[in-house]
């Protein structure tokens, strides 16, 4: 048996592990979409490196784009396998995947004008919505806890991460020959202390286990720390200088934890009296899903919702979907909250929002989650004093600022503690994806003082034998 991998190999994002049992069977883990460079990942997302029709199973950690953003992609390319995940984790990918694919056809309608002004002919989007729609078809949802028979030799379990809604560790048994191999992907793994989310919880002895190591290299500060930060930056930005703040966020997930923190602050009558727009229609679907799945829920929400019926919502917070009523944003004057997507700054509206904002004083532009090395947000966190959106340049000018402790990944302690369920003398080799180079060198030396052992860091493209 051999696992071969062809995305977060050595970076943080486009998730795909191709596992070939020796009997030819093909096990995919994660599917997803290299992102941070725009159309300049096209070609990398275009090859696969695998033949889509030979994929037998897809086996889906989470609902994010760059690990199930390529789903429609090879559906379209002739895959009719299944793609198995948590019921939560299918109700999602619902509506990303089709967002995804109408953000594929905007990017390249937009790539393609700048190809006719040159002389040049127009390429296709890598897919479209409707491949989005029509993939969903080979989906199946499983429950957390339940060992789910894919074959009569190949059975899966999902357990909680506490990353995102839905996601689990898949811990995968295969049966060859007599013998049984267990492998844990982990996919990425959440906090032990989340403000909606079921904590990480222990999964299953394995023979392998394939980690995330995206925050190899860094502590969070607390929780609570985090949410004071954000009402301080909130006062300082809309109360003291009567600017906007443009929080970039992932739609899901991310979006709905600062929500419930500021639903929280405004029934504790500590937030300032200013407007909290959610400008993103893939952020208003999804909080809906959210409310479909109190099982992915933690205890302290669940109390919430007891007096609260509605912990994503209050009477200053305002969803939008409308793209014009987006646009009507940029031109009111007044201090407010803008939460927008993407939480990388690539795509979505809040690229327009960075752009007629980005360049004021009195604005502030704050990060919560990670932003990898390519990325416009990695650009303006870094410190560039110019940046381009949409071919236009921009001075920066807002203040810029950023709480890491909103972020949906454990850092490395966390993540250790996490793993560290895992019997080490029973485990054959660790494996470390979805992680930049410099964490994951440093990741691996924690590991080893937590008795860690063959801990591996696979290039692009290589092939382990287990």
């Amino acid at each position: 048996m051999k696992i071969q991998f062809l995305g977060a190999a050595g970076e943080v994002t486009g998730s795909k592990h191709l596992i070939t049992t020796n009997k030819g069977k093909k096990i995919l883990l994660d599917c997803g979409m290299f992102q941070g460079k725009g159309l300049d990942t096209d070609k990398k997302n275009r090859n696969l490196g695998f033949e889509p029709s030979d994929i037998d199973h897809i086996i889906l950690s989470h609902a994010h784009i760059d690990h199930s953003g390529l789903i429609p992609y090879v559906y379209k390319r002739g895959f009719r396998g299944s793609v198995v995940c948590t019921s939560a984790t299918r109700d999602l990918c619902s509506i990303m995947l089709a967002d995804s694919g109408h953000i594929q056809e905007h990017d390249t309608y937009t790539f393609n004008k700048k190809r006719a002004r040159k002389g040049l002919p127009p390429v296709d989007p890598i897919y479209e919505r409707i491949d989005a729609v029509k993939c969903m078809e080979v989906f199946i949802g499983v429950s957390y806890n339940r060992k789910f028979f894919i074959d009569e030799s190949i059975t899966v379990k999902f357990t909680h991460t506490g990353h995102m809604l839905g996601g689990a560790v898949a811990t995968i048994s295969i049966r060859e020959n007599g013998e049984t191999v267990t492998i844990a992907y982990t996919g990425d793994i959440g906090r032990p202390v989340n403000r909606i989310l079921a904590p990480p919880k222990p999964f299953p002895q394995a023979d392998y286990l394939i980690t995330e190591s995206t925050y190899g290299d860094r502590l969070h500060k607390d929780q609570i720390n985090a949410e004071n930060e954000l009402l301080n930056v909130i006062h300082r930005t809309c109360v003291e200088k009567r600017g906007k703040l443009i929080i970039p966020s992932f739609s899901i997930g991310r979006t709905q934890d600062i929500v419930y923190s500021l639903n929280n602050f405004f029934n504790e009558k500590k937030l300032p009296r200013v407007k909290i727009y959610v400008d993103s229609p893939l952020a208003v679907n999804a909080t809906e899903i959210f409310r479909l799945h109190p099982e992915c829920f933690n205890d302290d929400i669940i109390k919430v919702m007891q007096d609260d019926p509605d912990p994503f919502g209050f009477n200053s917070l305002y969803y939008i979907k409308r793209a014009e009523d987006s646009k009507r944003l940029n031109t009111m004057k007044e201090p407010m909250v803008i939460i927008s997507a993407s939480g990388m700054m690539e795509a979505g509206r809040v690229k327009h929002h960075l752009a007629n904002n980005i360049s004021n004083p009195a604005n502030t532009v704050l990060a919560v989650g990670y932003c990898a090395p390519h990325t416009l947000g990695a650009r303006i966190l870094r410190g560039d004093k110019e940046i381009s959106i949409h071919g236009q340049r921009h001075e920066v000018r807002a203040d810029i600022e950023r709480i890491d402790s909103f972020s949906g990944h454990g850092d490395y302690k966390e993540m250790a503690d996490f793993i560290s369920c895992q019997d080490t003398a029973e485990l054959k080799k660790t494996i470390l994806v979805h992680g930049d180079r410099e964490a994951q060198n440093k990741y691996k030396t924690y590991l080893g003082s937590r008795h860690f052992k063959n801990i591996s860091m696979p290039d692009q493209g290589e092939i382990i034998e287990i």
